[in-house]
């Protein structure tokens, strides 16, 4: 018999999308607490779900750039794991900790170490940088560079709750440690595409290079 999966599988019934319940500014934690739609774990799993969206749009971008870059290929699979890990996030972010099932999903420590790894392997076929970068070089770059600034937002966000809540620090972790996934993975998208990376240069500014309005 195969070893049971660590997480239970959902068990949902979306047959109706608007229920009403929500119109005065309440909502409901996935462990039944009804709260403000401002309340800290919702502003957490918003943003990471804003940051699942944009992960989306940039594992599409990295499968259709695979037809001239193949190595961007495993970089969208990636994107999709870690597509699933943070809706793992959002499950366990929605849940008060006393109610968290035994087999409920989660951030682990594996998923973190795997993070690690890959930081290691495609940073190591990267040049040092002499300068800091801006987003810019290609599409997936820059799309990567969102995801890994909405990535910064949420780990802000959850330190703000953990002042205040039971925060679980593995969260904190996975999220600091793929924010630095992403900038890695943007740097090598460019590589990968033949794009030049785009140095930060203080002195481009306007008033460096002493430009005047007409």
């Amino acid at each position: 018999m195969p070893d049971q999966p660590p997480f239970e599988e959902p068990r949902l019934a979306l047959n109706r999308i608007y229920t009403k319940t929500g119109d005065c500014g309440e909502t409901l934690l996935a462990s039944g607490e009804r709260v403000p739609k401002d309340a800290a774990r919702i502003e957490c799993y918003g943003t990471v779900d804003e940051l699942n969206a944009f992960l989306g749009a940039a594992a599409l971008t990295a499968s259709q750039e695979a037809s001239r870059a193949p190595a961007l290929g495993e970089l969208a699979r990636i994107l999709l794991r870690v597509q699933h890990e943070l809706f793992n996030l959002g499950s366990i972010l929605a849940t008060t900790p006393g109610h968290v099932h035994p087999r409920q999903a989660r951030i682990t420590d594996e998923d973190i170490a795997q993070l690690e790894r890959e930081i290691d392997r495609f940073n190591a076929a990267l040049p040092p940088l002499r300068s800091f970068v801006l987003p810019g070089g290609s599409r997936l770059n820059v799309e990567l560079h969102i995801c890994r600034t909405v990535c910064r937002r949420a780990e802000r966000l959850l330190v703000k709750a953990a002042r205040s809540e039971r925060i679980d620090a593995v969260n904190l972790r996975y999220l600091n440690r793929l924010s630095d996934a992403l900038f890695v993975w943007s740097r090598w998208a460019n590589a990968q595409l033949g794009a030049p990376e785009v140095l930060w240069s203080p002195n481009e500014s306007a008033a460096a290079r002493g430009t005047h309005g007409e």
